[in-house]
Protein backbone atom coordinates (compact mmCIF):
# COMPACT_ATOMS: atom_id res chain seq x y z
CA UNK A 1 0.00 0.00 0.00
CA UNK A 2 1.27 3.49 -0.89
CA UNK A 3 1.36 5.78 2.17
CA UNK A 4 -1.01 8.73 2.09
CA UNK A 5 1.13 11.90 2.58
CA UNK A 6 -1.93 13.89 3.66
CA UNK A 7 -2.79 11.34 6.34
CA UNK A 8 0.80 11.43 7.59
CA UNK A 9 0.71 15.24 7.60
CA UNK A 10 -2.56 15.25 9.53
CA UNK A 11 -1.17 12.87 12.12
CA UNK A 12 1.88 15.09 12.50
CA UNK A 13 -0.29 18.18 13.01
CA UNK A 14 -2.43 16.36 15.56
CA UNK A 15 0.61 15.27 17.53
CA UNK A 16 1.81 18.87 17.63
CA UNK A 17 -1.43 20.79 18.05
CA UNK A 18 -3.79 18.36 19.79
CA UNK A 19 -1.45 17.14 22.54
CA UNK A 20 -1.72 18.54 26.03
CA UNK A 21 1.21 20.69 27.13
CA UNK A 22 3.48 19.43 29.88
CA UNK A 23 3.68 21.17 33.24
CA UNK A 24 6.83 23.11 32.34
CA UNK A 25 5.16 24.71 29.30
CA UNK A 26 1.96 25.41 31.20
CA UNK A 27 3.89 27.11 34.01
CA UNK A 28 5.92 29.20 31.55
CA UNK A 29 2.75 30.22 29.72
CA UNK A 30 0.90 31.04 32.93
CA UNK A 31 3.73 33.25 34.16
CA UNK A 32 3.87 35.08 30.84
CA UNK A 33 0.10 35.66 30.70
CA UNK A 34 0.02 36.99 34.24
CA UNK A 35 2.98 39.28 33.50
CA UNK A 36 0.88 40.63 30.61
CA UNK A 37 -2.07 41.46 32.87
CA UNK A 38 -4.12 38.35 32.09
CA UNK A 39 -5.35 36.30 35.05
CA UNK A 40 -4.99 32.52 34.86
CA UNK A 41 -6.90 29.77 36.66
CA UNK A 42 -6.15 26.06 36.25
CA UNK A 43 -8.66 23.22 35.99
CA UNK A 44 -7.95 19.52 35.56
CA UNK A 45 -11.03 18.85 33.40
CA UNK A 46 -13.84 20.66 31.66
CA UNK A 47 -16.20 19.50 34.37
CA UNK A 48 -13.92 20.99 37.02
CA UNK A 49 -13.85 24.23 35.02
CA UNK A 50 -17.64 24.62 35.14
CA UNK A 51 -17.96 25.96 38.73
CA UNK A 52 -14.78 28.01 38.26
CA UNK A 53 -16.26 29.81 35.26
CA UNK A 54 -19.66 30.31 36.87
CA UNK A 55 -17.94 31.67 39.98
CA UNK A 56 -16.14 34.29 37.90
CA UNK A 57 -19.43 35.79 36.64
CA UNK A 58 -20.52 38.77 38.79
CA UNK A 59 -24.06 38.64 40.12
CA UNK A 60 -26.64 40.31 37.89
CA UNK A 61 -24.42 40.39 34.79
CA UNK A 62 -25.54 40.20 31.19
CA UNK A 63 -23.55 37.26 29.81
CA UNK A 64 -22.86 36.36 26.20
CA UNK A 65 -20.94 33.69 24.35
CA UNK A 66 -20.49 32.80 20.71
CA UNK A 67 -20.36 29.35 19.19
CA UNK A 68 -17.50 27.60 20.98
CA UNK A 69 -16.48 23.95 20.83
CA UNK A 70 -14.55 24.43 24.06
CA UNK A 71 -17.62 25.68 25.92
CA UNK A 72 -19.73 22.88 24.43
CA UNK A 73 -17.29 20.06 25.15
CA UNK A 74 -16.59 21.23 28.70
CA UNK A 75 -20.32 21.37 29.46
CA UNK A 76 -20.08 25.05 30.32
CA UNK A 77 -22.47 26.12 27.55
CA UNK A 78 -25.13 23.79 28.97
CA UNK A 79 -24.53 25.09 32.51
CA UNK A 80 -25.02 28.66 31.33
CA UNK A 81 -28.50 27.79 30.08
CA UNK A 82 -29.63 26.75 33.55
CA UNK A 83 -31.26 29.36 35.81
CA UNK A 84 -28.63 31.48 37.51
CA UNK A 85 -27.94 34.89 38.98
CA UNK A 86 -27.21 36.40 35.57
CA UNK A 87 -28.93 37.07 32.25
CA UNK A 88 -27.79 34.99 29.28
CA UNK A 89 -28.03 37.20 26.19
CA UNK A 90 -27.79 34.45 23.57
CA UNK A 91 -31.41 33.14 23.86
CA UNK A 92 -32.71 36.70 23.70
CA UNK A 93 -30.72 37.41 20.54
CA UNK A 94 -31.93 34.24 18.83
CA UNK A 95 -35.55 35.25 19.56
CA UNK A 96 -35.13 38.61 17.81
CA UNK A 97 -35.84 39.42 14.16
CA UNK A 98 -32.52 39.74 12.34
CA UNK A 99 -33.96 42.08 9.71
CA UNK A 100 -35.88 44.55 11.86
CA UNK A 101 -33.75 44.33 15.03
CA UNK A 102 -30.27 43.97 13.54
CA UNK A 103 -28.91 47.09 15.26
CA UNK A 104 -30.16 46.00 18.68
CA UNK A 105 -28.69 42.53 18.18
CA UNK A 106 -25.35 44.08 17.25
CA UNK A 107 -25.31 46.30 20.31
CA UNK A 108 -26.31 43.51 22.68
CA UNK A 109 -23.72 41.07 21.37
CA UNK A 110 -20.90 43.63 21.11
CA UNK A 111 -20.81 44.93 24.70
CA UNK A 112 -22.03 42.40 27.26
CA UNK A 113 -21.02 42.66 30.89
CA UNK A 114 -19.29 39.28 30.55
CA UNK A 115 -18.11 37.55 27.37
CA UNK A 116 -17.22 33.86 27.44
CA UNK A 117 -15.39 31.88 24.77
CA UNK A 118 -12.02 30.51 23.83
CA UNK A 119 -9.05 31.21 21.57
CA UNK A 120 -7.18 29.14 19.00
CA UNK A 121 -3.71 29.57 20.46
CA UNK A 122 -1.91 30.77 23.58
CA UNK A 123 1.79 31.51 23.25
CA UNK A 124 4.44 30.75 25.83
CA UNK A 125 5.28 34.46 25.62
CA UNK A 126 1.82 35.37 26.92
CA UNK A 127 -0.23 36.28 23.83
CA UNK A 128 -3.73 35.12 22.89
CA UNK A 129 -4.75 34.48 19.26
CA UNK A 130 -8.36 34.11 18.12
CA UNK A 131 -9.55 33.72 14.53
CA UNK A 132 -13.09 34.17 13.27
CA UNK A 133 -15.15 34.06 10.10
CA UNK A 134 -17.49 36.91 11.11
CA UNK A 135 -15.50 38.57 13.90
CA UNK A 136 -18.58 38.78 16.13
CA UNK A 137 -16.76 37.57 19.24
CA UNK A 138 -13.55 39.49 18.64
CA UNK A 139 -14.90 42.95 19.48
CA UNK A 140 -16.10 41.89 22.95
CA UNK A 141 -12.81 40.06 23.54
CA UNK A 142 -10.74 43.09 22.61
CA UNK A 143 -12.63 45.88 24.36
CA UNK A 144 -16.42 45.66 24.17
CA UNK A 145 -17.11 43.35 27.10
CA UNK A 146 -16.63 44.43 30.70
CA UNK A 147 -15.12 41.07 31.60
CA UNK A 148 -13.77 38.24 29.42
CA UNK A 149 -13.51 34.59 30.45
CA UNK A 150 -11.69 32.26 28.05
CA UNK A 151 -11.72 28.48 28.49
CA UNK A 152 -8.64 26.96 26.83
CA UNK A 153 -7.37 23.40 26.68
CA UNK A 154 -3.60 23.28 27.14
CA UNK A 155 -3.18 21.61 23.75
CA UNK A 156 -3.51 25.16 22.38
CA UNK A 157 -0.24 26.31 23.94
CA UNK A 158 2.36 27.13 21.29
CA UNK A 159 5.85 28.61 21.36
CA UNK A 160 5.26 31.97 19.68
CA UNK A 161 3.05 33.90 17.27
CA UNK A 162 4.53 32.19 14.20
CA UNK A 163 3.49 28.81 15.57
CA UNK A 164 0.14 30.26 16.65
CA UNK A 165 -0.66 31.22 13.07
CA UNK A 166 0.42 27.81 11.87
CA UNK A 167 -1.96 26.26 14.38
CA UNK A 168 -4.79 28.51 13.21
CA UNK A 169 -4.35 27.98 9.46
CA UNK A 170 -3.10 24.42 9.24
CA UNK A 171 -4.88 22.74 12.14
CA UNK A 172 -7.86 24.61 13.59
CA UNK A 173 -9.29 26.13 10.40
CA UNK A 174 -9.73 22.87 8.43
CA UNK A 175 -11.55 21.31 11.39
CA UNK A 176 -13.79 24.34 11.92
CA UNK A 177 -14.48 24.57 8.19
CA UNK A 178 -15.66 20.95 8.13
CA UNK A 179 -17.79 21.53 11.23
CA UNK A 180 -19.41 24.66 9.78
CA UNK A 181 -20.20 22.94 6.50
CA UNK A 182 -21.78 19.97 8.31
CA UNK A 183 -23.72 22.13 10.77
CA UNK A 184 -24.75 25.11 8.62
CA UNK A 185 -24.02 24.13 5.03
CA UNK A 186 -21.48 26.95 4.65
CA UNK A 187 -17.71 27.21 4.76
CA UNK A 188 -15.84 29.03 7.49
CA UNK A 189 -12.86 31.32 6.97
CA UNK A 190 -9.94 32.94 8.75
CA UNK A 191 -11.38 36.33 7.91
CA UNK A 192 -10.52 38.26 11.06
CA UNK A 193 -7.79 37.59 13.63
CA UNK A 194 -7.33 39.12 17.07
CA UNK A 195 -3.99 39.12 18.90
CA UNK A 196 -4.00 40.13 22.56
CA UNK A 197 -0.45 40.80 23.74
CA UNK A 198 -1.38 42.51 26.99
CA UNK A 199 -4.54 43.31 28.92
CA UNK A 200 -4.89 47.04 29.55
CA UNK A 201 -7.33 46.74 32.47
CA UNK A 202 -6.24 44.56 35.41
CA UNK A 203 -8.71 41.78 36.21
CA UNK A 204 -10.65 42.16 32.98
CA UNK A 205 -9.52 38.98 31.19
CA UNK A 206 -9.21 35.54 32.76
CA UNK A 207 -7.94 32.45 31.01
CA UNK A 208 -9.11 29.15 32.49
CA UNK A 209 -6.42 26.68 31.38
CA UNK A 210 -7.83 23.15 31.31
CA UNK A 211 -5.68 20.02 31.30
CA UNK A 212 -8.04 18.38 28.82
CA UNK A 213 -8.24 18.61 25.04
CA UNK A 214 -11.11 21.01 24.33
CA UNK A 215 -12.11 22.45 20.96
CA UNK A 216 -9.94 23.01 17.92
Amino acid sequence: MIPDPKADHDRSLSRRFATLADEVRVKRTTDALEANGIDVVRAATGQEAQPIVLGLIPSGSQVHHGASQSLEESGIAAELEKPGDFELIRPRIWSMDRETQADEIRRLSSSPDVMLGSVHAVTETGSLVAASASGSQLGPYAAGAGKVILVVGTQKIVSDLDEAFRRVYEYAFPLEDARAEAAYGIHSGVNKVLIVNREWEPGRTTVVLVDEVLGF
